[in-house]
């Protein structure tokens, strides 16, 4: 039994947990809260990931360090260095490889599949935050004080998966009532699901030939926003969805009220175009295979119903 430390208790944090209990590892999971799945194995923890000595602290033992959390969405530009920066230092003090839970905003928008080899061009002020993160992660790393790697996915499906998609749409979709989706409705999308996020993180920290460098998350084919939401509605038994695409300036609008909504007029680039993520060199490196898409909405699924059935 090997200690594990997470950092983060969201989605993809959880689900690391969960997996790496499974397996009969020791788990050490850290959130300001303290909260996070009751699963055998899993230690929550109430900590400030920001207090790099604290930090340390926890880590100090620890096979792997994972970063799995994130400050709120409209806070990224003030509140991810410091975090990013305490990270560092405490992979360097604990000498666990850090394995951080990144996305795809750093390449900006692309032409074509989204592949690890494609320049990080960023067209947005999250993006340019999210190559900032890197590059000083793979500095230290090039300069032999730490050792990481950095794992990408597209946008999630899965328990507690936050997304667009799970925000807007899937609710309303199995409420039976119309949806508007800020997207190009027939734009073919990468959809990735939080527990092949989780097994990719934990096959990258165990395998130090992975490191040094980005991966990116087995993910399914891509699926429209159009379609996945009919897939969503068969798979739960409501009616045919009803959607319409918000138009760009009701998001801005709306972004006048709404931290959130105003975050993501930036992100548009995403959905109003094709974004399809190539993955096939983790799945090539450490057999991972993509959980299908109707399995990822089955979960999603669940997740949402779940505190109304409670």
């Amino acid at each position: 039994m090997s200690l594990h430390v997470i950092v983060g208790a969201g989605p993809v944090g959880s689900a690391t947990a969960r997996l790496l209990a499974s397996r009969g590892e020791e788990v050490r999971l850290l959130s300001r809260s303290g909260g996070g799945p009751a699963v055998e194995g899993v230690r929550l923890v109430a900590a400030d990931a920001t207090d790099s000595a604290a930090l340390a602290r926890h880590a100090e033992g620890a096979v792997a360090l994972y970063s799995c959390g994130g400050p709120a969405y409209h806070r990224w530009p003030r509140d991810w260095p410091p975090l990013g920066a305490a990270l560092l230092r405490a992979a360097e003090a604990s000498g666990a490889p850090l394995v951080t839970t990144g996305n795809l905003y750093a390449y900006g928008a692309v032409d074509g599949p989204i592949t690890e080899r494609l320049p990080m061009r960023p067209n947005s002020v999250k993006g340019a935050v999210r190559v900032q993160l890197w590059a000083d992660a793979l500095a230290a790393h090039e300069a032999g004080r730490i050792r990481t790697a950095d794992v990408r996915g597209s946008d999630y499906l899965g328990a507690g998966a936050l997304s667009v998609f799970t925000a807007l749409v899937l609710p309303k979709v199995l409420a039976g009532k119309r949806a508007w989706a800020p997207a190009d409705l027939d734009a073919p999308h990468s959809w990735t699901h939080v527990g092949d996020v989780a097994r990719t993180l934990v096959a990258v920290a165990a395998d130090e030939r992975a490191w040094g460098r980005a991966w990116h998350v087995p993910t399914p084919p891509p699926m429209s926003v159009r379609r996945l939401a009919g897939r969503a509605a068969d798979l739960a038994g409501a009616p045919a969805p009803r959607l319409t695409a918000m138009p760009g300036s009701m998001l801005r609008l709306g972004g006048l009220f709404d931290p959130i909504a105003r975050e993501t007029v930036e992100m548009q680039y995403q959905l109003r175009r094709p974004f399809v993520l190539d993955s096939s060199a983790a799945t090539a490196a450490f057999g991972i295979e993509p959980t299908p898409t109707d399995e990822a909405l089955r979960e999603t699924i669940d997740g949402l119903r779940a505190p109304a059935r409670a």
